[in-house]
C-alpha cells in the first residue's frame, strides 16, 4: 500500500497542453525508472464546481488556461526522498529543466508532500 504522495496542482494554457504532456510522459518514466509507484497527471475538465472553492482562482488561472493536477506515490517519505534524490542526479532532468519554452509557470505552480491516510 502507498503511503506518501507528492501532489502538484498548475495552471497550463490549453494550447501548451499536448508540449505539457509530452513533458509529463517523459517526466513519469523518469520517476517510475527510480522507483515511483505511480505517477498521474489530470487536465481539469470539470472546474466551474457551485458551492465550494474550485481550483483555477487558487492558480490564479487565467483566460485560455487549465488546471493540471498532478501526484506522485510512494511507499514512504523515505521512500519518496530516496526516489527523488536518484531523480534530480538522472541527466534526462536536466535536459527537461533546461528546456526554453517550460509550457506552464512555475511561479503558479503548488506542490507539497501528503501522508496518504485513505486508501479504497
Amino acid at each position: 500500500m502507498p503511503g506518501y504522495a507528492d501532489g502538484f496542482l498548475l495552471a497550463v494554457r490549453r494550447g501548451k497542453l499536448p508540449a505539457y504532456r509530452a513533458m509529463a510522459r517523459k517526466a513519469a518514466r523518469i520517476w517510475k525508472d527510480h522507483g515511483a509507484l505511480e505517477y498521474r497527471e489530470c487536465a481539469g475538465d470539470d472546474l466551474a464546481v457551485k458551492g465550494v472553492a474550485h481550483f483555477p482562482p487558487a492558480v490564479k488561472a487565467r483566460k485560455g488556461e487549465t488546471v493540471v493536477l498532478a501526484w506522485i506515490l510512494y511507499r514512504s517519505r523515505a521512500h519518496r526522498d530516496r526516489v527523488n534524490a536518484r531523480v534530480m542526479k538522472d541527466p534526462r532532468i536536466a535536459a527537461m529543466c533546461g528546456m526554453k519554452d517550460v509550457p506552464f509557470d512555475m511561479k503558479r505552480m503548488f506542490y507539497g508532500g501528503f501522508r496518504v491516510i485513505v486508501e479504497a
